[in-house]
């Protein structure tokens, strides 16, 4: 019977992860689509589809917090010294690297559910990066080092926007963030008409939001504190997939993982949707230069995920949810590397990139008679 509860966080993080796998494949929605439709393309409605995510992910486990079903000093979102550095550098080499592979790591789980055989090399690559930059090789440079500029926040408290408002006002106001910030998302999102006409888009975010906030619920309410520690967590595809790729590898115990559980409960979720859809294929690298540009953003979202604190899903929606207050400098730094990365692309090499802007800057401070 013991044994029966240990696993279920697990099975919880399967199921939920399967749920997301299929609504986000189905919606067509991907975050690096969505930041590349907003910057590019003028469409937000992909974008404002992660603001109702994160906005019903703010509601609804802000509410477990302040039901006390959720410890907030459990969660590693919320350290009481915030590692700046790590995240802002972590989130610049991510956006990169999502730029690079064409998505995320979560949108990788949910291409190889499609049948993309690239997104597992990505996959396999990613998870091998963030396992050195977690626990290998690269582990001691990260925790002395890049983690050790961080910045401490008063008198102890967590580095949320709840805490932090509440020991400056001297009153808990944990209740009015949330429902001010859950539900001016929410209605962002809402308030797009064209959004509004596209339901499968909308049921994705929903999905997505309720999918974190179950995962919440999974590894605290219903994990069972005697026969493991209580360590809630939710969704996240950087760290994860580091697991899941040596709890295949090393050691299998680890397969009880709600997060290990996750990952594969996503590429199900994905499969059983183009099965459905009848739009299982198989598709390869068209050549050495496109494996060559997945293989180094997979290393870059790796290592840059596990600076960073967590992936767009992670960062994103998870620590959005908890109010982090590393949120606003993740998600930014993700746009920003995203951004350069798609300015590489497009104009080439970042050397050639680099040697046309200083072309163009000589040009116009030296102007021709």
């Amino acid at each position: 019977m013991q044994n029966l509860l240990a696993w279920m966080p697990a099975f919880c993080g399967f199921v939920i992860g399967a749920a997301v796998g299929f609504a986000v494949r189905h919606a067509r929605l991907c975050s690096f689509g969505a930041i590349e439709d907003a910057l590019m393309g003028g469409d937000s409605r992909r974008l404002r589809v992660f603001g109702l995510a994160l906005g019903i992910a703010i509601l609804g486990t802000q509410a477990l917090v302040v039901g006390d079903w959720i410890d907030p000093q459990l969660i590693s979102y919320t350290p009481p010294a915030l590692p700046v550095a790590a995240i802002l550098i972590g989130s610049v080499m991510f956006g990169l690297g999502m730029a690079m592979v064409g998505t995320c790591g979560f949108g990788s789980l949910v291409r190889l559910g499609g049948g993309d055989l690239r997104s597992l090399i990505v996959v396999i690559v990613l998870g091998a990066a963030a396992y050195a930059t977690l626990r290998g090789v690269l582990s001691g440079f990260r925790i002395g080092f890049v983690e050790k500029l961080s910045i401490a926040m008063p008198d102890g408290v967590r580095s949320d926007m709840a805490s932090l408002s509440s020991h400056a006002l001297g009153s808990d106001v944990r209740i009015w963030i949330a429902a001010i910030a859950g539900l001016l998302l929410c209605g962002f999102a809402l308030i797009d008409r064209r959004l509004r006409r596209t339901p499968r888009l909308l049921s994705a975010g929903v999905v997505l939001g309720l999918g974190a906030v179950a995962g919440w619920i999974a590894t605290t309410v219903l994990a069972d504190g005697f026969t493991t520690p209580i360590n809630p967590q939710s969704l996240t595809f950087v760290s994860t997939i580091g697991k899941a790729l040596y709890a295949g590898l090393l050691n299998t115990a680890s397969f009880s993982d709600f997060g290990v559980a996750s990952v594969f409960g996503v590429i199900a979720g994905s499969l059983l949707d183009a099965w459905r859809a009848d739009e299982l294929r198989w598709d390869a690298f068209d050549d050495d230069h496109e494996m060559r540009r997945h293989l180094g953003g997979a290393a870059l979202m790796g290592v840059g995920g596990i600076l960073a604190g967590g992936c767009t899903i992670g960062q994103g929606i998870t620590a959005g949810s908890v109010l982090a207050l590393s949120w606003p400098f993740a998600v930014g730094g993700m746009i920003l590397g995203a951004r350069i990365g798609i300015a590489v692309l497009v104009d080439g090499s970042p050397r050639d990139l680099v040697q046309r802007r200083w072309a163009d800057l000589l040009g116009r401070n030296h102007p021709s008679e």
